[in-house]
């Protein structure tokens, strides 16, 4: 059979209505193939997300120990239906970028040694989309798992994504493009601001906590584990995180590359860690939109889990645009998959694993994203 050539394709597509990124060879997308309807609201020239860690939106939204996050979410947009894929941290994290768990529940990122799999930083290099990965208290060596040792675990490896990715962790060209948060404001001023910017706090200003001495010039250690929602350690993290997320969204709006297309997102990975045994530790295990299904009695979760969809439960998600406030509450079903076709669509790029599934509910984030 002869082969199509580039000129060929491209006609094609222009007479489908598919964009040239779509079709990029080896982005690893299901179909380039949105619908008109899909990307009407795609004109986002600037996204960024927010990750924090292990909090339920019951635990967030409406707490006073997080005044600015519900600042944000009164002022702009809180999408009140949103889960996380599943549990615990890291699954959510590959999920985010590649719109699949792959099978692994758990955090064990050390076992994570050959992830050949397409993911949305392969995607926006190979459409020309400038981003960055900034995680806070980066190691010199970014594929360490801690930082600053494996007791003090200020920074965490399974809070960054991109370096889990042969696509990424293989390339000194990509590896570059995962930075110290420190490089933001630096890289924002600059004439070729990323694009796409992920955002990783470290583990005390992300409201995880396991921090338990103190680490030299890091006034937020130490922070040990809450033990229940809002006592004196869970109180700390929330506020060590509002303020973090003030400082960064601040930083962003500041910057020249913030603009009226651009949108911040922020999100938690999955919900509280509450000593639930069914669920594996967890508050709950609800989740929608393509979560994984997880067998009765895997000794991954618990012997006491029933078997079902094994969701990360309810988490805060709030967007903030560029054009200004507008007071949306968006009760649509959404996960980290959600974002991820969001992302997909707003540059015309196929969708990853369970991305754009809507007969699975996952739909784009379009709503929350109002534009006036």
């Amino acid at each position: 059979m002869r082969r199509l050539t580039p000129a060929v394709l491209v006609a094609i597509a222009a007479t489908l209505g598919l964009t040239a990124p779509a079709l990029a060879a080896g982005d690893g997308g299901r179909s380039g193939t949105h619908r008109q309807d899909d990307r009407a609201h795609g004109t986002f020239d600037h996204l960024y997300v927010i990750m924090l860690e292990n909090h339920s939106q019951s635990s967030v939204i409406g707490d006073a120990n997080a005044p600015y996050l519900n600042s944000l979410a009164d002022q702009y947009a809180s999408a009140t239906q949103y889960y996380g894929v599943t549990h615990p941290s890291m699954p959510n994290y590959i999920a985010t970028i590649a719109g699949d768990n792959f099978g692994i529940q758990d955090d064990e990122d050390e076992n994570v040694v050959n992830l050949d799999r397409p993911n949305l930083a392969q995607q926006l290099t190979r459409a020309g989309i400038r981003w960055g990965a900034y995680m806070e208290d980066l190691p010199a060596n970014k594929l360490d798992r801690y930082w600053p040792s494996d007791s003090t675990k200020l920074y965490a490896k399974k809070h960054n994504p991109f370096v889990l990715f042969d696509s990424v962790k293989n390339s000194p060209t990509e590896m570059a493009k995962v930075k110290d948060y420190s490089a933001l404001k630096g890289d924002l001023g600059g004439s070729r601001a990323p694009q796409f910017v992920w955002i990783s706090p470290n583990q005390c200003n992300d409201m995880h906590g396991g921090v338990y001495t103190a680490v030299e010039g890091h006034p937020e250690t130490p922070c040990p584990y809450g033990s229940t929602k809002d006592d004196a350690n869970d109180a700390a993290l929330k506020q060590k995180a509002d303020d973090f997320v003030k400082s960064a969204v601040t930083t962003i709006m500041d910057s020249t590359a913030w603009t009226s297309k651009s949108a911040i997102v922020i999100v938690t990975d999955e919900n509280d860690y509450t000593g639930n045994e069914q669920t594996g530790g967890w508050e709950s295990a609800e989740g929608c939109c393509g979560s994984p299904y997880v067998a009765a009695h895997d000794p991954r979760v618990s012997a006491d889990w029933p078997g079902g969809t094994y969701g990360g439960g309810k988490i805060p998600a709030i967007v903030v645009t560029g054009n200004g406030p507008h007071h949306v509450v968006d009760s649509t079903p959404y996960n980290h998959y959600s974002l991820l076709t969001t992302i997909e669509q707003n540059w015309g790029l196929a969708y990853l694993g369970h991305a754009g599934e809507t007969a699975e509910g996952v739909v784009p984030m379009w709503k929350a994203f109002a534009r006036k």
